[in-house]
C-alpha cells in the first residue's frame, strides 16, 4: 500500500476539516494504517505474520502466512461493523472533543447512523478510551468519592417510589476518584465506602510516601503509615492552605454535568464506561481535539466489544 503524501499527513484541526479530510475512504485507510503500522509493514491480526500485501481494488490486505484477507477494521473496536470509516472517524472526533460528552441521538442526527447503532458505536469508542497503566500516582494526590444516580425531584412519582427506597446514596452507585495535582485522574466504580474498599484503591493507585489529601470520612483513617495523609473537614472549611480536595471535586463537577446534561440516565452496569470517557478527556485536557483524536485511534487495536457483551448476554471477547 502506498504511503501518505505530505498533504495527507497534515492532520485536520477542526471537525469540519476532519469531515472533509476523511471523506475519501482510501485516505481513511492510509491514515489508520500509518497509525497502526508505523513501519509500513501490515501485520496479520490472525497469525501475526508481517508478510502481507495490499489488494487495492478490494481495500484489504492478504497474509502470505495464513493466506487470509483482512481489512483495516479487523482486530480493532471496528471489527464486524458495517458503519463506513468516515462515520467512525467523525464520531471518534466528536466524542474526543465534546467536553460534556455527546449522546447517541446527536451522533445519529449528525452521521445518519441509526440511534441503536450510534449507542453501540459510542460504547466501543469508550472501550478504546480505557487507560490501563501500572504506574502509580505520586507527589500531591487527592482522593474522594461520590454517588452517581438520578435525582428524585426529576423522576415521575411512580419511578421515584420504585427507585428511591432510602436516603443519601442508598439507591445510587458509589464512585471513587484519585487525582495527582497537575497530572492524571483515576476513577472507578466501588462497591461501598468502607475502609477496606477505599484504602485498597488508594494503595493500588498511589505511590507510598506521597502526600495524600482527603475529606474527613472515617474510612480514610489508618493511611498515615504509608502516606503523608492530611484531612480537610468540609463541615468546617473547604480549603486550609494546601490541604483540600478541590481538584477531584472539579472532576466530579465535570462528570456530573456530562451525565445529567447529556446522558440524563445511565445504568449502573455501564457506568464504568462513562467514567473511562470522562477520564480520557480530562487526562488529555492539555491536548487539542486532533491530538486527543489520534490518542484514541492509537488505542483501538486489540479491543473488541460485541453487542451481546455490551447488553450483558455473554462474556467478554478477547482478541
Amino acid at each position: 500500500m502506498k504511503k501518505n503524501n505530505k498533504e495527507n499527513n497534515e492532520l485536520p484541526q477542526t471537525l469540519l476539516e476532519a469531515i472533509r479530510h476523511f471523506s475519501d475512504v482510501d485516505r481513511c485507510i492510509e491514515f489508520m494504517a500509518d497509525l497502526r503500522w508505523p513501519d509500513g509493514k501490515a501485520v496479520c491480526p490472525r497469525c501475526g505474520v508481517n508478510e502481507t500485501y495490499y489488494l487495492a481494488k478490494r481495500r484489504v490486505w492478504k497474509c502470505k502466512g495464513c493466506a487470509k484477507q483482512f481489512s483495516i477494521k479487523v482486530g480493532t473496536i471496528m471489527e464486524d461493523s458495517a458503519i463506513p470509516l468516515d462515520k467512525w472517524l467523525a464520531a471518534i472526533w466528536m466524542i474526543c472533543g465534546a467536553k460534556n460528552g455527546i449522546s447517541s441521538y446527536e451522533i445519529h442526527r449528525a452521521t445518519g447512523v441509526t440511534q441503536k447503532n450510534s449507542w453501540f458505536l459510542l460504547h466501543r469508542i469508550r472501550l478504546a478510551m480505557q487507560q490501563g497503566t501500572f504506574e502509580k500516582l505520586s507527589g500531591h494526590v487527592e482522593a474522594d468519592e461520590t454517588f452517581i444516580g438520578g435525582k428524585a425531584r426529576n423522576m415521575h412519582l411512580a419511578t421515584r417510589k420504585r427507585r428511591i427506597t432510602g436516603t443519601g446514596g442508598k439507591d445510587k452507585t458509589a464512585v471513587m476518584g484519585i487525582i495527582e495535582r497537575g497530572g492524571e485522574v483515576r476513577a472507578m466504580v466501588i462497591s461501598d465506602r468502607k475502609k477496606g474498599t477505599l484504602q485498597e484503591a488508594v494503595r493500588e493507585h498511589v505511590q507510598a510516601g506521597s502526600s495524600l489529601y482527603s475529606d474527613a470520612l472515617l474510612s480514610y483513617r489508618g493511611l498515615t503509615a504509608d502516606y503523608a495523609h492530611q484531612v480537610i473537614d468540609h463541615a468546617v472549611k473547604y480549603v486550609d492552605g494546601s490541604v483540600h480536595t478541590n481538584n477531584i471535586e472539579n472532576f466530579w463537577s465535570l462528570l456530573k454535568r456530562c451525565i445529567h446534561g447529556t446522558y440524563v440516565s445511565i445504568e449502573p452496569f455501564h457506568l464504568f464506561r462513562y467514567l473511562d470517557e470522562q477520564t480520557f478527556r480530562f487526562n488529555g485536557r492539555n491536548l487539542n481535539d486532533a491530538q486527543r483524536f489520534v490518542m484514541a485511534l492509537r488505542s483501538i487495536v486489540g479491543k473488541r466489544l460485541t453487542f451481546k457483551e455490551l447488553t450483558g448476554k455473554t462474556e467478554a471477547v478477547a482478541i
